[in-house]
């Protein structure tokens, strides 16, 4: 554990002692940011032998992170930014909206052979999404809820970056389901200590109908991301009458599986929660809507099956917060933050969050900061 046992909630731990008990699991690393979550704890790195559980990765299959520096700063910023955040707004749909028409990658100068290729895979997914292909090219290119966002911040160098935080909308979430009911009926799956924790094992057509369902979906996830990132820099390049550079963009999932080798085995690796920190892979680790966030360069630790945390984890659930706190707090939390201030983002105010210095902290062992972020907009669901 790279988290204080007594900084986490008793209904965590025991999730995470159901977790461990699991006859296929190697192993499991728990994350500072940890916290309860369906199933399997947020915050988790679980390593399983043969097997995988849906549960494990979670609904929104490919949830990550999209970074990129650009050549502005923090000189070249109006002191009014509301416009900045409207022409983002107007470009990305966010909370339930989509867009009216699938977006055109070629226009943004994506290549569209990746999204050419992720489309002619759509019709061998579940039977149950079949109906769902408008939907999911509608929804390419679109932020979500919750604590899905789209920030402009300066770095401590005064230098601008542009980051954002979604996964595979709703059509994740529809494969995601429709794969948890059909593993808990599962005859292996009888005797769990918590019937979410169902498993698909290796060399069986659930697990191959699984894995096929879970690899487009981060496969969507990231072009979803891909696409949106292009969106929000198109967006702020027209709001400078300056020209507008960008370095190479930072990626990374943490809501997924990869096939990974550790002590010595070919293990299935869910990252629910957690980023992927081998030696030299960057990564990007949020705070909170008024706190910054980090980007973080991975070292390589073995002890932690080369994972990280995914953010600063929430300290107290969605209800508890809208129950303890009110607009007023949420204006004071986002001061100097162009952003929305309303009963609609109350779950999403910093104080239900861990403190994001705190948890990078714990992992100094698994990260190196790369740099520190503070969000001047931010775009919520």
């Amino acid at each position: 554990m790279w988290a204080q046992e007594y900084d986490v909630d008793a209904k965590a731990l025991q999730q995470l002692r159901n977790i461990a008990a699991l006859p296929w699991v190697h192993g499991v690393r728990v994350m500072p940011d940890v916290h309860l979550g369906k199933g399997a704890t947020v915050g988790s790195v679980i390593a399983m032998n043969q097997a995988v559980s849906p549960a494990a990765v979670g609904v929104d299959i490919g949830c990550g992170m999209e970074g990129v520096l650009t050549s502005l700063t923090a000189s070249d910023l109006p002191d009014d930014l509301s416009a900045i955040r409207s022409r983002i707004e107007a470009a990305v749909p966010v909370g339930f909206r989509a867009h009216e028409d699938q977006v055109g990658v070629r226009r943004l100068g994506l290549d569209p052979r990746p999204w050419d290729k992720l489309w002619g895979e759509f019709t061998s997914l579940h039977d149950g999404v079949q109906d769902r292909e408008r939907k999911a090219k509608q929804q390419m290119g679109s932020l979500g809820g919750g604590n899905h966002f789209i920030e402009v911040c300066l770095d401590d160098e005064d230098r601008v970056w542009l980051m954002l935080h979604s996964g595979s909308r709703n059509i994740g979430k529809e494969l995601a389901e429709r794969h948890m009911r059909i593993a808990r009926d599962l005859p292996h799956n009888a005797d769990l200590p918590d019937r979410d924790l169902a498993v698909f094992l290796s060399g069986t057509p659930e697990m191959d109908a699984y894995r096929r369902d879970l690899t487009w979906a981060q496969e969507y996830a990231a072009r979803n991301r891909a696409v949106m990132l292009a969106l929000v820099m198109e967006a702020v390049r027209g709001s400078f009458e300056v020209d507008v550079r960008f370095e190479q963009p930072i990626s990374c999932h943490h809501n997924y599986v990869a096939e990974e080798h550790i002590h010595g085995l070919n293990l299935l690796v869910t990252r629910k929660g957690a980023i992927r920190a081998g030696r030299g892979d960057l990564g990007l680790i949020p705070g909170s809507m008024g706190t910054g966030s980090y980007v973080v360069r991975g070292l390589g630790s073995e002890r932690s099956f080369y994972s990280a945390s995914h953010g600063a984890g929430r300290r107290m659930s969605r209800n508890e917060a809208k129950r303890r706190f009110t607009v007023d707090d949420l204006v004071a939390q986002t001061t100097g933050v162009e952003s929305r201030k309303d009963a609609g983002v109350i779950d999403e105010i910093p104080a239900a969050y861990k403190d994001i210095d705190s948890v990078i902290a714990a992992q100094s062992d698994l990260v190196e900061v790369v740099a520190h972020l503070k969000q001047v907009i931010c775009v919520k669901g």
